[in-house]
């Protein structure tokens, strides 16, 4: 998920590793751990595979050149990539991958952001039909128990809510694209 959020932000904007974590933290945190020792190794793989290069270079606070990155085409393809796969992970990881999708979701396609959403909301929906399915096989036993379920299935039904929001508004902006062209 850091690559996809550190590529998806190159393509916004050339970056130092300090301004990206900065800018990790400050739209992603949520949904993702930034640390200096997870984004310097990242960059330099990235630079290593070709998906990003040095731009520039300034002057540091210490006195040391800071490199400031830019994405080129094979990054750029890359984030494509990983934007429209979907990997097998928990459910936790799926949330928040999808989460740092949508935040970029202005850089693709109408037809792309339908799709994510499509998936997401199903996924959504067979999770809510896997925690019904347990409530015969683990029967909960004290107030936290049903608390702590109620909290899940609340928090889900607005996922779901809000996934048919955003579905409902791309449909309409897809019929206004298509319209357009007409």
């Amino acid at each position: 998920m850091l690559e996809l959020s550190a590529l998806g932000l190159l393509q916004r904007e050339p970056l130092h590793g300090y301004r990206l974590k900065q800018q990790l933290e400050l739209f992603m945190s949520s949904c993702i751990s930034v640390n200096y020792g997870a984004i310097y190794p990242l960059l330099k793989r990235l630079e290593e595979r070709g998906h990003i290069s040095v731009i520039a270079e300034e002057a540091g606070d210490a006195g040391c050149p800071r490199k400031i990155y830019g994405i080129t085409p094979s990054g750029r393809e890359l984030w494509r990539h990983k934007m429209l796969e979907h990997p097998q992970e928990s459910w936790v990881n799926s949330g928040s991958r999808f989460q740092i999708k949508f935040f970029f979701f202005e850089d693709l396609e109408p037809a792309e952001r339908l799709k994510l959403l499509e998936h997401r909301l199903r996924v959504c929906y067979i999770r809510q039909d896997y925690i019904e399915s347990l409530k015969n096989e683990y029967p909960l036993t004290d107030n936290y128990q049903f608390a702590a379920r109620d909290r899940c299935n609340c928090v889900l039904a607005s996922e779901i809510q809000w996934l048919s929001e955003q579905l409902a508004q791309e449909q309409g902006f897809a019929k206004i694209a298509d319209f357009a062209k007409v």
